[in-house]
């Protein structure tokens, strides 16, 4: 049985810990428990970060709201939103207005996970063992490099590589916040700096971290997260070495099959990192996936499903055979992605396959074969599925080779960003593809500046 091992960290005693570093508000610590004495243990830190887990898995950020961002504005036919909630429409119809709640509570469980960690990190001297010091260092860096990478993709222009992208992305707080006098009003930090404060954590992660970490992050989770990273700033070389490493250094395997790779109760041979989900998880914990992708007999919403997949998406499929065509389920309102059928089980979040198709595409575009050539790295893709292999490719195939293995999993706007490619008519650079930032926070810090 898997072990549930994220629970809410703030309630009742530090309830004030997770209040955004905007808000200048009048909170007071419950039952009397100072700031000092809370993170005065290695005990209570550990909880604080495991806490840190729990807020970025839960249902406002990597428990599901993020990626319906993602594949919602990038859009353009091949999904339908059936749901009643106003937000995701907008995220539908690239109308996206300041005072959207989602978007909101993107910026606000982002920043609560980065003063979380920022708590950890300083006071890491409470750790009296030098190696479980360097592991609760290096968790927090990976889970602050993530949030850092991930907030700059979406409040900020792309990442152009051999540009200055001097364009703001979001604020980089590095200090803490545990009492209402130190709260700042900082301003948005550009999208080259939010990058280099990711990649500057996410390396010092891997050298911090274990090998093998249990279902926390290891070093191979912060070597896998620095993969993605530098694919979107179009550094190959880079994301080819880490997507490398990771393949041939972390003991992770593709699954037997495309359906082994979903919908597990615990980690599946390929998950690097994923979110950890049970029947016993709270309503802000759930996998949200499954709420608005799933049929309701699934355990989705009364959209059944909020998000369907139209007949057009499965042409991007080139053979009948291949299983990832035929993992769909039928719904009154419309087929449902398989991929998130399961209630109650994990969220999937750094994949092999992943790893697999960037040094492909990194091998391709660099004229190289480390690890293996593009070609049979493709095939032995295409096989785990059952689809035939190919003959020949080219860059072209190798990014619709990455759109039948990782739809509905977060990564499309990103894609059609990172090549520059167009959302219909808009351009992959268009203000209507970047979230504006929310209202609450311009209204609350004055050193803010809107998109």
């Amino acid at each position: 049985m898997k072990k549930h091992i994220y629970h809410k960290l703030f309630a009742g005693v530090f309830l004030f810990l997770i209040t955004a570093c905007a808000d200048n508000l009048d909170v007071r610590p419950e039952e009397g428990l100072l700031p000092g004495a809370v993170i005065s243990s290695a005990a209570n830190l550990r909880s604080i970060l495991i806490g840190a887990y729990d807020e970025a898995g839960q249902i406002f950020s990597y428990g599901g709201d993020i990626n319906l961002a993602v594949e919602l504005i990038a859009n353009t036919g091949e999904l339908r939103w059936n749901g009643t909630f106003e937000e995701p429409a907008q995220f539908n119809e690239k109308a996206i207005v300041a005072d959207n709640f989602f978007v909101r509570d993107y910026w606000l469980n982002g920043f609560e996970v980065n003063n979380q960690v920022n708590i950890v990190l300083a006071n890491l001297d409470r750790f009296e063992d030098a190696t479980e010091r360097d592991r609760m260092e290096g968790e927090s860096k990976f889970l602050r490099g993530l949030i850092m990478f991930d907030l700059a993709r979406l409040f900020g222009q792309p990442f152009k590589a051999g540009e200055q992208n001097s364009g703001p992305a979001v604020p980089i707080v590095l200090d803490p916040v545990i009492a209402t006098e130190s709260v700042t009003f900082p301003s948005r930090n550009t999208v080259d700096e939010v990058y280099q404060q990711a990649v500057q954590d996410l390396n010092e992660a891997y050298t911090l971290l274990p090998a093998s970490n249990s279902f926390f992050a290891d070093r191979y989770a912060a070597q896998a997260l620095l993969a993605r990273l530098y694919l979107q700033q179009g550094n190959y070389a880079a994301a080819r070495d880490a997507a490398n490493d990771v393949l041939n250094n972390s003991g992770h395997i593709l699954a037997a099959s495309f359906e082994e790779a979903f919908n597990n109760d615990s980690d599946s041979p390929e998950d690097i990192f994923a979110w950890q989900k049970n029947s016993q998880d709270g309503v802000n914990s759930i996998n949200d996936m499954n709420t608005y992708w799933s049929g309701q007999a699934f355990g989705g919403r009364s959209g059944n499903p909020d998000v369907s997949v139209e007949p057009v998406h499965l042409d991007i499929y080139d053979d009948p055979d291949d299983e990832r065509r035929s993992f769909f389920y039928d719904n009154p309102g419309g087929a449902a992605t398989t991929k998130w059928q399961s209630q109650f089980a994990n969220i999937p979040f750094l994949r092999i396959a992943e790893m697999h198709l960037i040094r492909a595409e990194c091998n391709f575009r660099l004229g190289s074969a480390i690890g293996l050539d593009p070609l049979s790295e493709i095939n032995a893709l295409r096989g785990r599925s059952g689809a035939a292999p190919l003959a020949a490719i080219d860059l072209a195939v190798i990014l619709l080779e990455r759109r039948r293995e990782l739809s509905f999993e977060g990564f499309t706007l990103h894609d059609i960003k990172r090549t520059q490619g167009s959302v219909g008519s808009l351009s992959y650079n268009d203000n209507r593809l970047v979230l504006p930032v929310p209202q609450r926070e311009l209204d609350a810090n004055p050193n803010l500046i809107p998109n």
